[in-house]
């Protein structure tokens, strides 16, 4: 059971992460200084560095549940799944549930988020070190049963295939089709990709 403090600690971290994406959706991540973030969680700008170590973090850390997910994916799979075959199943549940990170949510605040992403270029270049590390530890479980290059090559193919694919699906919401139309494309899509890899 998670004990009081955690649970404070969680509620605040929360708090500040709201107020946080709101005011940068709202006015944009370099116009909002982190002394206004502070001020609008109600915590001193000690507390908040507490919390987040850098003003990118504020918003990024809602990505970090996925960090080095397609090496889990890869280690968690069944027996007798090849890494390929349990990394496109994987992208197609994401696609399902219009998992954000698959592109494929046209909530308002998601498409707005991924648009803050990919025009502010201190939060793009975070997410490409995100996606360097990930490569890393994708090929570290794909070297498990493959030889160190092919793990290597294979890995870098993997992760830029997810992010051509969720680049594709938010733009084509982000310019206003609708999911319904959208959703049906980007599965053919990733078939296509995951199929390419898989030769």
């Amino acid at each position: 059971m998670t004990g009081l403090r955690e649970r404070q600690r969680r509620r605040v971290h929360e708090a500040i992460s709201a107020a946080a994406v709101s005011l940068f959706l709202e006015r944009g991540f370099d116009e909002v200084s982190v002394a206004e973030v502070a001020a609008a969680a109600q915590v001193s700008k000690p507390t908040l560095f507490k919390y987040f170590p850098a003003k990118e973090d504020l918003v990024l850390h809602r990505i970090a549940d996925h960090r080095a997910e397609a090496a889990r994916v890869v280690r968690a799979r069944g027996e007798g799944e090849r890494p390929v075959e349990a990394l496109r199943r994987h992208f197609l549940d994401g696609l399902a549930r219009h998992d954000p990170v698959t592109g494929l949510n046209d909530h308002p605040q998601v498409v707005a988020f991924h648009r803050m992403v990919f025009a502010t270029p201190s939060l793009a270049a975070r997410v490409l070190r995100y996606m360097a590390d990930d490569e890393r530890a994708l090929a570290e479980a794909l070297a498990e049963t493959a030889d160190a290059l092919t793990a290597e090559l294979l890995a870098g193919q993997v992760l830029a295939t997810q992010r051509v694919l969720a680049r594709r699906n938010w733009a084509a919401l982000a310019a206003g089709r609708p999911l319904a139309e959208v959703e049906p494309e980007a599965v053919r899509a990733a078939e296509h990709a995951f199929s390419l890899l898989d030769r």
